[in-house]
């Protein structure tokens, strides 16, 4: 499992992995919105589903069932017991709600990256995540978190709270800050890593400053 960088209200994180060849979850980026928000309201029973979940590494490999190639990862189970310990601290958070303009900006970049096969947050065109979304209408104040390679919101959002590689473990501050308020949901192919998500967050539904 690899990661490249982050951007959290001004810092972007991607986090890529090689998954098995499975079909894109249908209706992905509600489910993991959903997935998001259970973590948030309960992360103790997420740190239990974890703790099921490390049953399945093998030094540096996950055997998943289903998946027979296997999760290659930088650091075995140290991420995974950090992520335990972190949501076993972590009180219950408000769900995020979906927000539009994140969203299309979201689904922007996606089509952008499924065309070149870049990675990361900066645009072909030089553009950041908050670029994106002021172009839709809103404002700057986003952060964004990118998955690559995990075809199933249950994936991501594990890929996400795990950050195997992330320096900072920046995916899980997003997914468990108390400052984000809405997120915009994007997934879809990518030439390199067959599937990408991009969620965009923000204490608005815009990206503006709270009032």
């Amino acid at each position: 499992m690899r990661a490249l960088c982050l951007l959290l209200l001004g810092v972007p994180i991607a986090a890529t992995v090689a998954y098995a060849q499975t079909p894109i979850e249908p209706r992905i980026e509600s489910r993991l919105l959903l997935q998001i928000n259970r973590a948030r309201a309960n992360p103790a029973g997420y740190a239990e589903a974890l703790r099921l979940y490390r049953g399945y590494y093998q030094g540096r490999i996950v055997r998943i069932p289903g998946n027979p190639i296997g999760l290659i990862t930088r650091e075995g189970v140290v991420p995974v017991d950090d992520a335990i310990r972190f949501l076993r601290r972590q009180p219950p958070l408000p769900p995020l709600a979906a927000a539009p303009i994140l969203a299309r900006a979201a689904a922007d970049h996606v089509a952008a990256q499924g065309r070149s096969g870049q990675q990361g947050h900066i645009g072909a065109d030089g553009s950041r995540p908050g670029d994106r979304v002021r172009r839709r209408g809103g404002d700057v104040y986003v952060g964004e978190i990118i998955s690559y390679g995990a075809a199933d919101a249950v994936a991501v959002l594990r890929q996400f709270v795990i950050d195997d590689d992330v320096p900072g473990r920046g995916h899980r501050t997003a997914v468990f800050s108390a400052h984000y308020r809405f997120a915009g949901i994007a997934c879809g192919p990518h030439p390199r890593w067959r599937v990408m998500c991009v969620v965009d967050l923000s204490a608005t539904a815009d990206g503006r400053p709270p009032a």
